[in-house]
């Protein structure tokens, strides 16, 4: 009997290590956009706190870059795809030298409800809309700077929402886009990137310079 106890132990222990993995770790990824969706939905009021964000890191690795590479651009207009709670919004919406507006899309209805609360005081130069990343309701050259900060490995169709976003963007334009890397990339089986896998599929795109950072 005791046999029979262990392995149950055992069995419960690995479905926990499972459900973990799925839900925490891979946030939904290997189980649909629709779990994902609801992943976001469910954990919107405490998402800052679990990723534990650093405004001074999202000013100088986010914003001040940014800002600064549209600074010659006369009221650049930003989109920010998967913005979730609104971390590219903000931290170049701070930035003096921006003067921009910012469209941020996302299809989680409750990190959209965050991203509007936590932005309320950049109400007049921000946009969000509730709709899917495979789908921009966009004409093609619409924006001068287009983003999608860690979110192309929880789509069932990277590389057509990376046509997408470069399909939206003004020739000149900046794209920004990441991919998990080190550790992350391996709990991440054949939805990360390797890095020259993920620069070829970038250098497939018909954009002007590649740059990886670490």
């Amino acid at each position: 009997m005791w046999l029979v106890w262990v392995l149950a132990l055992a069995g419960l222990a690995l479905l926990v290590l499972l459900l973990y993995w799925q839900l925490i770790i891979a946030e939904g990824a290997y189980l649909g956009p629709r779990v994902v969706t609801l992943l976001y939905d469910w954990s919107a009021r405490v998402y800052e706190r679990i990723k534990h964000y650093s405004p001074s890191e999202e000013k100088w690795f986010l914003g001040l870059p940014l800002a600064h590479a549209l600074e010659r651009i006369p009221a650049p207009l930003v989109l920010d795809v998967a913005t979730g709670s609104g971390r590219l919004p903000r931290a170049l919406l701070r930035q003096q030298v921006f003067d921009g507006r910012v469209i941020g899309l996302d299809l989680s209805r409750g990190m959209l409800r965050q991203a509007v609360r936590l932005t309320s005081q950049f109400a007049d130069r921000l946009t969000y809309i509730w709709q899917d990343a495979q789908a921009l309701p966009f004409d093609d050259s619409t924006f001068d700077a287009v983003a999608c900060l860690e979110a192309i490995e929880f789509t069932p169709k990277p590389q057509a929402v990376l046509k997408g976003l470069v399909r939206v963007l003004r020739p000149g334009g900046v794209l920004l886009v990441t991919n998990r890397v080190g550790r992350d990339a391996k709990l991440l089986p054949n939805r990360a990137f390797r890095k020259d896998v993920f620069e070829s599929l970038l250098r497939a795109l018909p954009l002007e310079d590649v740059r990886m950072r670490p």
